[in-house]
Parts: C-alpha cells; sequence; structure tokens
C-alpha cells in the first residue's frame, strides 16, 4: 500500500506540471485565436505573430525615423510627471538592463552573506565603480532577484565577498526565480 501511495504521488509531480502546462497554452490558443474571425485552428496566433513581425520591421526600417520624434515628444511628457516619471524609467531601465544593448545582469555571482555559517546567496553584479555615489572602491552593486517574483533587492557588498558563478546568466536567472527548483543546463539534479 505504502508503494501504490509512492507511484500516486510520483504521478502527480509528473502530469501536474504538464496538464498545466497545457492548460494554459490550450487557452492561449484559444484566446488568440477567438481574435481573428477565421475558422482555422492556430490561425490566430499565426496572423498575430506575422503582424508582429510586420510591426516590428516597420518600426525599425521606414517609421523608425518619424515615430522617434514622436516618441521622444511623448517620453518628454511622461518625464515632466513625477510619479510617472518614476515608474517610467525604472521599468525603462530594467527593461534595458534585461534585454537592451546595456544588459546589466551579465555577471552572475555567489555573495558570502553570513561567514560564521557560511551563507552565500546568487545574485548579478550591477555596477563595479560606485564611486559617484561616494561608496568605497572596494564596494560593488549587486542586484538579488526574489524567487517567484518580478522584485529583487540591490544590495552594496564588498568585492571580496563576491565571486562569479560558471553558467549562462539567463540560467542562472531562471535558477533563482524559480526558488532552485529548475535545473540548470548540463545538471542531472
Amino acid at each position: 500500500m505504502k508503494q501504490l501511495l509512492k507511484y500516486l504521488i510520483q504521478g502527480l509531480f509528473y502530469t501536474i506540471p504538464l496538464g498545466i502546462t497545457f492548460y494554459v497554452v490550450f487557452n492561449s490558443i484559444i484566446f488568440l485565436d477567438a481574435l481573428i474571425p477565421i475558422d482555422v485552428p492556430g490561425m490566430g496566433i499565426l496572423i498575430i505573430l506575422v503582424l508582429l513581425i510586420i510591426t516590428g520591421y516597420l518600426g525599425s526600417t521606414i517609421l523608425a525615423s518619424s515615430i522617434g520624434g514622436l516618441i521622444k515628444k511623448m517620453e518628454s511628457l511622461v518625464l515632466r510627471i513625477p510619479l510617472v516619471k518614476m515608474i517610467y524609467t525604472a521599468l525603462k531601465d530594467l527593461t534595458g538592463a534585461l534585454m537592451g544593448s546595456k544588459r546589466s545582469f551579465d555577471q552572475a555571482v555567489v555573495v558570502k552573506i553570513d561567514k560564521v555559517n557560511d551563507i552565500e546567496k546568487l545574485g548579478f553584479v550591477t555596477k563595479t565603480d560606485l564611486t559617484s555615489l561616494g561608496i568605497d572602491k572596494g564596494k560593488v552593486a549587486v542586484y538579488f532577484p526574489y524567487s517567484y517574483g518580478i522584485m529583487g533587492d540591490l544590495r552594496i557588498v564588498p568585492a571580496t565577498q563576491v565571486r562569479p558563478v560558471n553558467g549562462k546568466s539567463s540560467e542562472i536567472m531562471k535558477f533563482i526565480v524559480s526558488g532552485g527548483v529548475v535545473n540548470l543546463q548540463g545538471s542531472e539534479d
């Protein structure tokens, strides 16, 4: 009886993530297909992808120069509203740090948090020179993302307590955000 219960629990562990993933993907396809009045399964996704690609192409080539001025005007308007400015600049900086040419989360590190108990925490070095803030040269800014969320915590730590981590930053981020549940690429655990 104990063995049957063990197999039941293992079966749940295997099927629940697959079932939820299938459910989300299936309902997303149905939702996107409902947006397009063509009765062919999957056509909604295909049309939306094609429209996004065309929009991206036009935005980066033909319309870039004319829309660029409009976007700059809208941005200057947004930057005049105090609370909106704070939210906008934080989101713009975060987006740039994650995806832009100025990506900041390229160097994954482990930081010794507690020397006595040998506790360490994974994070990403975002700045190595903090002298403009009046902070000693021996310190760096490390961002610690929270598990199961999109927020994190920035700490200034001694550079001597920071060491690089092997692995791609995107894999380390997935590992942290999942609370350590996601397997790192190349890991058998």
